[in-house]
């Protein structure tokens, strides 16, 4: 028998405030034919301004909640996935932690940008199957808003707010493909990257938040090259073919890496669950949004045999094979 770390409950959470291309052709010199043509969104949510990160966390970590069936009071571990805390200390987690009315198990956040929730997933997987944790709720969540210098037009059109979660549960299976759980994660980084898609702020060096600043030709370069590469890593790690996935749930950066991704793994478009018009780009929790909303739609089924996959600043990268 062998432990697996099962996803018994989902949850995702939106803020109220949708932004269309046409709002910000108002505020930008850009238009809505400019910004899908290059990225295929159409819409981004923004949370308002009395709303943090741990407040859009907490709305998902709920909804996760009450569609796996456990007792909130069972949950042993909370992993928050952000770029964008409510403060520098404490860690969002903990905030959450408190507004679930949770005491007295761990809570922490962890930061590979767009790569993050993969990295909690990995986490998740040591926890669960070394015997540490039985239900661990990891949450992916950002208010990228916060950190978008609207003076640069390639990338204040890019960003989305929102948060999705996971409730992952220790269950005893044979040790088969046919098991339900993550069988593997894949991590990836090169720090030689990081002048190419970073905030130019922090706490250490000028005390500030910062904005985003990005490398675009280069970055979409990168992408294409490590998410296929790491794909293939994932692939071969569980003895299987492309034509064996069912689903392939990517981060939502934009529709020509994903174009492209999924052209160069000669994947078929139609199974592969894409969000970033009505999103946009929002980093950790680019990837649980997605999942949630292919399940919601339909598409992904209990059985399915799904990978994911994400690159971000840093450069980070990863990928996981799940059978949800």
């Amino acid at each position: 028998m062998i432990r697996r770390a099962v996803i018994k409950g989902i949850g995702a959470y939106l803020p109220d405030n949708v932004v269309t291309n046409g709002d910000i052709e108002k505020i930008v010199d850009t238009s809505d034919e400019w910004i899908t043509e290059r990225t295929g969104i159409k819409q981004r949510h923004f949370a308002s301004k009395d709303q943090y990160t741990s407040d859009l966390a907490y709305n998902a970590a709920k909804e996760a909640i009450q569609t796996s069936g456990i007792n909130k009071n069972d949950i042993d571990l909370i992993i928050v996935a952000t770029t964008t805390p409510d403060r520098t200390l404490p860690a969002t987690a903990v905030t959450v932690q408190s507004l679930l009315g949770l005491k007295n198990i761990p809570a922490f956040d962890i930061q590979a940008a767009c790569s993050g929730f993969i990295y909690g997933l990995s986490i998740v997987n040591s926890f669960i199957r070394s015997g540490q944790a039985k239900n661990i709720l990891v949450i992916g969540a950002e208010t990228l808003s916060r950190i978008i210098d609207w003076e640069d037009r390639s990338t204040c059109v890019l960003f989305g707010d929102g948060a999705a979660a996971f409730i992952c549960t220790s269950e005893d299976y044979s040790g088969s493909l046919g098991d339900r759980g993550i069988f593997s994660t894949n991590l990836y980084a090169d720090g030689k990257c990081e002048k190419l898609l970073y905030a130019d702020g922090g706490p250490s060096t000028n005390q500030i938040s910062g904005y985003i600043r990005m490398e675009g030709k280069d970055v979409f370069r990168h992408a294409v090259k490590n998410l296929t590469s790491s794909v293939k890593d994932t692939l071969l790690l569980n003895n299987l073919e492309i034509s064996d996935i069912d689903w392939m749930v990517p981060h939502q950066a934009n529709k020509r890496i994903l174009d492209s991704t999924v052209k160069k793994l000669d994947f078929p478009m139609d199974k592969v669950i894409v969000t970033v018009h009505k999103h946009a780009n929002t980093s950790a929790a680019s990837i649980p949004l997605a999942m949630v909303s292919g399940v919601n739609d339909g598409l992904i089924k209990e059985g399915d045999l799904i990978i994911m996959e994400a690159m971000g600043a840093g450069f980070t990268w990863a990928s996981s094979l799940i059978r949800f």
